[in-house]
């Protein structure tokens, strides 16, 4: 429980700090083709970061995760990269589909380490 709240309030904490920054910034991100694609991955960092948020909230809660807090993330993201420009947006949903799939892969290979333990016990 201890380290779920550690990670809930890193979270948020670094979801606040990428937020402001990215919204200070927000002329540079939309001046170029490269800064607006870095734009888009800068909000699909954020779309990360609120994901581990919800997780951990619905964790320490005792709700059980699912789709819903990766629609939820997801369209976050996309409205806050929405702000900075139109392409953004779409660069962030790429970007998020791609820390998707990392994310559930690593979460495979966690989950299956830990099974192989509790059946060697």
């Amino acid at each position: 429980m201890a380290a779920t709240g550690r990670s809930m309030l890193l979270s948020l904490l670094l979801f606040a700090v990428t937020l402001s920054l990215l919204e200070m910034y927000r002329g540079k991100f939309a001046s170029s083709e490269l800064m607006t694609i870095a734009g888009g991955f800068v909000s699909s960092l954020l779309f990360l970061l609120l994901l581990t948020f919800i997780g951990n909230y619905q964790e320490a809660t005792g709700d059980r995760t699912g789709w819903g807090a990766v629609v939820v993330a997801e369209f976050v993201a996309l409205i806050i990269a929405g702000t900075i420009h139109r392409v953004c947006i779409t660069t962030c949903f790429l970007f998020s589909a791609g820390f998707l799939y990392e994310v559930d892969k690593l979460s495979g290979m966690v989950l299956a380490r830990s099974e192989s333990k509790v059946r060697r016990h």
